[in-house]
């Protein structure tokens, strides 16, 4: 008799036409160069993980990837379930997370995107893909151009009435055009934190405090998202004081002031800004190379001890004295 042996993993729900897709410019994309979709997909992973990964690999470009939306809609599984499946998939190579400051000056915001592949990929490959990427690749394709209604009823335009020409009075030479101040670009940029990063959310008084200390920084030549990363990069879990966590980081990592390079074409482009792969399991951002797997250093030595720390020498010394007192102790009088 021969015996058929299914697979234990659970189906995937079909994604539903109402699922909510996330902003312009972020959640779920696809990285090219997948396999063709077989039913023999994610086969070798856990059943929680191939669920999971059944449903995100359905879900449309632009979905929302965040783990409270996956829960609601996989109600098999709570958002502790959700989050560890994700990290089990990042480390499989099925996806990385990543953050890419995009636009210039003022207009800079933070593009947070779930990079997802089908087809299983190691690290050297996310490396390389990801240093590839730019902000301008990551941002939000602009909407096509309005066009022009067309008439009810076609046939040929009329003729367009000619308008007299009217003289216009002419402008005094010593006419400048009046000038609106706001908010510096230092101001917006601590500003715009709290939007990033609920952590670091500031008051209007915090933001005038903190402003001259932003403005050195961007008189030194560093951008607004340059300055954006640095603070916000490798941030505690709670912050008690964020302006005062911020006051501490402005004049610990002040940058030193480079001399100017008078030899620069004015047409030289701008360097380009690689993504900021972030650990899927805490958040903390870092270069591509520097996260294996989609995680952190600390998350990584975490999850390659299954989920404890690995033991110091004082640790290692106490249980070698441990285990000392037992023997002495089972010895036969």
């Amino acid at each position: 008799m021969v015996t058929q042996h299914l697979s234990s993993a659970l189906p995937a729900p079909a994604v539903s036409a109402a699922y909510p897709m996330a902003k312009p410019g972020y959640g779920k994309r696809s990285t090219p160069g997948q396999q063709a979709r077989t039913r023999d997909d994610f086969a070798l992973l856990p059943t929680r993980e191939r669920y999971v990964a059944g449903f995100v690999d359905h879900l449309p470009d632009g979905a929302s990837m965040s783990v409270k939306q996956l829960a609601k809609q996989l109600p098999l599984y709570g958002q502790q379930a959700i989050s560890t499946a994700l990290k089990a998939l990042s480390v499989a190579g099925h996806l990385r997370r990543v953050r890419c400051a995009v636009g210039t000056g003022d207009e800079t915001r933070w593009v947070f995107r779930t990079f997802w592949s089908r087809t299983a990929r190691d690290n050297e490959w996310w490396t390389t893909y990801l240093a590839t990427e730019t902000a301008s690749q990551a941002a939000a394709p602009a909407p096509p151009p309005a066009r022009p209604e067309s008439p009810a009823v076609a046939g040929p335009a009329p003729e367009p009435t000619p308008v007299p020409p009217q003289r216009t009075p002419p402008q005094a030479p010593d006419a400048e055009p009046t000038q609106t101040t706001g908010p510096s670009p230092a101001y917006l940029t601590l500003a715009r934190l709290g939007r990033n990063d609920h952590r670091l959310g500031l008051s209007a008084d915090d933001c005038t405090t903190l402003e001259p200390l932003a403005a050195q920084w961007l008189d030194r030549g560093v951008t607004t998202d340059y300055l954006t990363n640095t603070l916000t990069a490798g941030l505690p879990a709670q912050i008690d004081s964020p302006a005062g966590l911020l006051r501490r980081r402005l004049i610990d990592k002040l940058p030193p002031r480079l001399p100017d390079t008078t030899n620069t074409p004015a047409n030289t482009p701008a360097p380009t800004r690689r993504l900021l792969v972030e650990c899927t399991d805490c958040g903390r951002p870092g270069q591509p190379e520097a996260l294996p797997d989609g995680l952190c250093r600390p998350c990584h030595t975490t999850h390659s001890t299954g989920g404890r720390p690995s033991p110091g020498p004082t640790q290692i010394a106490a249980v070698k004295a441990h285990m000392t007192n037992l023997r002495d102790l089972l010895k036969p009088v």
